[in-house]
């Protein structure tokens, strides 16, 4: 099983990221903020005006160690690794499989997608009740939908069914919101219009880097897609990866922090276009968070193993990749109980 090694993510704007012997060292302002042995790292992930220093990228290339820049509000720029391991024939398989037959694949993830939220309603119920409320109400109508994902013959339909599933899903998420002053009217992305909404990009961002290099990591096409459409520069498997864990991993966290108060209103800047962004402390308090509920661990239902949650993108990459060669017969994707 892969070793769930760590993340270093450096927000500080202007920091100076370079190498040190065997560590990666960051320096503000003339002054070492932290090191890290490169050994243990997966990844860096760059927030703003970063610079990393030209013999630091050589040894992640060598290392498999990959940098990504984000923006200040965290939408992908770029990302900076070495060569692509993986095997030809197993990006040929899913080449074939997504351009004649990728409807099994969609299929079981809209299904895992579904159940995942209907999950997270479920775990409210049973913490706050909603007997024969609103709520439950949803948690039938997303019930409903897992069956008929599973069996959508087509995959118009199928989109329409994931569509439902979302709209039905964000209605009732604002009821979930415990905190009076913080409030959620609809999803909104480009840009978010509300503090969830903020909250909710800033993890999907970091959930998509996970995915990818998930992805990459087992030697699969992160661009080539079952159930997101081929578009050029859109990272679609790691969007259809990301479908299994946006709610586990993603809205169950936002929820989380906001209802627990560990953020607030004064968490977040509105700028003058509308769009609400983390501010800077925030960040730090949500990737910790981030970190922690990675390192929780679950029992796989497929594996039947206690693995920590961050491992649980890699067991579905390695799952996918697996069927893709004929090792399995359908792809098994994950259900969060």
């Amino acid at each position: 099983m892969k070793k769930l090694l760590n993340t270093l993510y450096v927000t500080s704007e202007g920091a100076w990221v370079h190498k040190e012997g065997a560590n990666v060292v960051v320096d503000v302002d003339g002054e070492e903020r932290g090191r890290a042995p490169l050994h243990l790292l997966e990844a860096i992930v760059c927030f703003g005006h970063v610079n990393v220093s030209p013999q630091l990228m050589h040894a992640c290339a060598e290392s498999g160690v990959c940098i990504t820049y984000l923006g200040y509000s965290g939408h992908f720029l770029a990302r900076v690794e070495g060569p692509i391991s993986g095997n030809v024939l197993l990006r040929r398989a899913q080449h074939d499989r997504t351009r004649k037959d990728p409807l099994p694949v969609a299929s079981a993830i809209v299904a895992a997608k579904t159940a995942n939220q209907r999950t997270v309603l479920r775990r409210y119920i049973r913490d706050y009740g909603d007997a024969n409320g609103p709520m439950t109400n949803v948690e039938t109508r997303l019930t409903r939908i897992v069956h008929q994902a599973l069996d959508a013959q087509d995959m118009e339909r199928l989109r329409g069914l994931e569509g439902d599933a979302a709209n039905v899903y964000f209605a009732i998420f604002n009821k979930m919101i415990r905190t009076p002053s913080i409030k959620f009217s609809r999803r909104s992305r480009r840009p978010p219009l509300d503090e969830p909404n903020a909250l909710l990009s800033f993890l999907y961002v970091l959930l998509a880097a996970d995915c990818r290099a998930a992805l990459e990591s087992v030697g699969l096409d992160h661009q080539m897609g079952f159930l997101h459409q081929d578009r050029p520069g859109r990272a679609s498997l790691a969007l259809d990866l990301m479908e299994e864990f946006r709610a586990p991993l993603a809205d169950r966290l936002c929820l989380s922090l906001i209802n627990r108060k560990q953020l607030g209103l004064k968490d977040f800047r509105r700028e003058e276009t509308g769009g609400v962004f983390l501010r800077d402390n925030a960040r730090k308090t949500v990737l910790t968070a981030w970190r922690e509920r990675k390192r929780v661990p679950l029992i796989h239902p497929f594996l039947d193993e206690k693995i920590p949650f961050g491992l649980f993108t890699y067991v579905q990459a390695q799952l996918l990749a697996r069927y893709l060669r004929g090792d399995l017969d359908g792809y098994p994707a994950f259900v969060w109980k």
